[in-house]
C-alpha cells in the first residue's frame, strides 16, 4: 500500500529504513524530524511510504516539485522486499502526482558508491544526462 507519509507515524520507522538501505540514501541533517516537517509544508503529497500486510513501513520515496523541475529523494526499499516491484511502483506514484502538478522533467542524484541503482532507474527509461552538480551547505 503507498500513501503519503505521516511524520508521527512514519518518521522513526523511515529513519531506520534510510539507515539501513546500504549504499545511496545519506542520512543527513536535512532528514531531521524538523526539516522534514519543514518539508511537508511545501508539497506533502510527494514524500510518500509503502506499507506491508502488517503496516510495517518497507518503502520511501521524497519528491520535491519547485513549479519548474522535480527532484526524487530517498528512494528506499528495505532489503527483503526487493526485486518485487515496490520501488518501480512508488517511482510511478510520484511521476504520476508530479506530472498531475505540470512537472515536466525530474531528476535524481546517484552517489558514486552506489553505481548499480542505475540499472534499476534505466528499466525506468532514465538517462544519464551530462552534466556536475555542485552543492553548498548554508548552515
Amino acid at each position: 500500500m503507498i500513501r503519503p507519509f505521516d511524520l508521527d507515524r512514519d518518521y522513526e520507522a523511515a529513519l531506520r529504513l534510510w539507515r539501513a538501505a546500504g549504499p545511496g540514501v545519506n542520512v543527513s541533517p536535512s532528514d531531521s524530524r524538523d526539516a522534514l516537517a519543514l518539508k511537508l509544508t511545501r508539497d506533502p503529497d510527494l514524500f510518500l511510504v509503502a506499507g506491508d500486510e502488517a503496516g510495517q513501513l518497507i518503502g520511501t520515496v521524497i519528491g520535491g516539485f519547485d513549479g519548474r523541475r522535480g527532484l526524487v529523494y530517498h528512494l528506499a526499499v528495505a532489503a527483503g522486499h526487493r526485486g518485487r516491484g515496490l520501488g518501480t511502483a512508488l517511482m510511478a506514484e510520484l511521476e504520476r502526482r508530479l506530472k498531475a502538478k505540470g512537472c515536466h522533467k525530474y531528476y535524481l542524484l546517484i552517489t558514486p558508491d552506489n553505481p548499480s541503482v542505475a540499472d534499476f532507474y534505466r528499466r525506468l527509461d532514465w538517462d544519464f544526462m551530462p552534466m556536475q552538480i555542485m552543492g553548498k551547505v548554508i548552515e
